[in-house]
């Protein structure tokens, strides 16, 4: 049952999300965006725990605060050229860069909203973004949503500190690469080791706001649950965030095809509720990243969303 006063999540996505396309066969589909958001409406919305957003398109002056400009062109060229391969398993189709483009300004509207007041969003999107760096796209990932947002927050919506908390099965390169020298942003990553995209060792510390968590496969969910929290812990030990940032990656949960987590949906319930604690309750949001089982991706971003609204789905 919901909590009696617990606040409707916002849950923002675009139709041109699903329209993104890497391939036959590739494990980053249109499904799983089309399998969470049926299972979003049927847990929050129906229940009038959440109500749908549209995206907006990201501006200029927003990516830029993560990306060169050089890696914007050569987006807007592959764009114009009607698609192309950017790396061995990242793609662009005609409606790919517009789908990034909505992605990254949903994030940067989740935490306009998170910091006017308006209560927590979580962004379902897609292509993913954390690897992506800032000069480059690369395991799926186009724009870094997270870090956008982060940047975006600090730059120009008057957020003196923001957490981003990454507990996808990979290391978010990208988002480490775009932030490791701002100290008012602080990044923890929990993630599969070694494994892709080889990055994320725990003395990479960036300028002192990198807080790594590199753990083995197959280990007792307990023990990753644990193991994140704690970093969490040395995260914000004077540091109090004005927003924090949840880089969701459902891959972490059992079972899923790329990764040897074995999390489950109340795992990451657990995950959400202590990081809130421990962030001393302050403004959150979510951005949607991996999870290659579509139905598992679903029953762990449907939870996820409601432990943002203070809810149990």
């Amino acid at each position: 049952m919901p909590v009696p006063d617990a606040p409707i999540i916002g849950l923002i996505t675009h139709p041109v999300c699903q329209q993104h396309s890497n391939g036959p066969g590739h494990p980053e589909s249109p499904m799983r965006l089309a399998t969470v958001h049926a299972r979003l409406e049927r847990d929050l919305v129906a229940r009038g725990l959440g109500r749908w957003i549209e995206a907006p398109l990201a501006t200029d002056a927003d990516i830029l605060l993560a990306h060169t400009a050089n890696h914007l062109d050569r987006l807007r060229r592959i764009d114009a050229a009607g698609g192309g391969w950017l790396d061995p398993d990242t793609a662009m189709v005609p409606a790919s860069l517009e789908a990034a483009l909505r992605a990254a300004g949903a994030a940067v509207l989740a935490a306009e909203r998170a910091l006017g007041g308006q209560g927590p969003s979580f962004c379902a999107t897609r292509p993913p973004g954390h690897h992506a760096t800032p000069s480059r796209a690369m395991g799926f990932c186009l724009l870094s949503s997270a870090a956008i947002a982060a940047h975006a927050a600090i730059q120009r919506l008057h957020a003196e500190r923001v957490l981003i908390v990454d507990w996808d099965v990979h290391h978010g390169n990208g988002t480490a690469d775009c932030v490791r020298e701002e100290p008012r942003i602080r990044y923890v990553s929990l993630h599969q080791w070694p494994y892709y995209p080889g990055t994320g060792a725990a003395d990479d510390t960036g300028c002192g706001n990198l807080f790594h968590v590199p753990r083995g496969p197959g280990l007792p969910p307990e023990v990753y649950q644990r193991d994140l929290l704690e970093a969490v812990d040395h995260a914000v030990a004077r540091f109090a965030p004005s927003l924090v940032i949840h880089s969701a990656g459902f891959d972490c949960l059992a079972g899923d095809p790329l990764g040897g987590f074995t999390l489950e949906p109340t795992h990451l319930v657990a995950v959400t509720r202590g990081i809130a604690e421990r962030a001393g309750r302050a403004p959150a949001m979510s951005v949607m990243e991996g999870g290659y089982d579509p139905a598992r991706l679903a029953e762990g971003a449907a939870q996820h969303a409601a432990a943002l609204a203070g809810a149990v789905a």
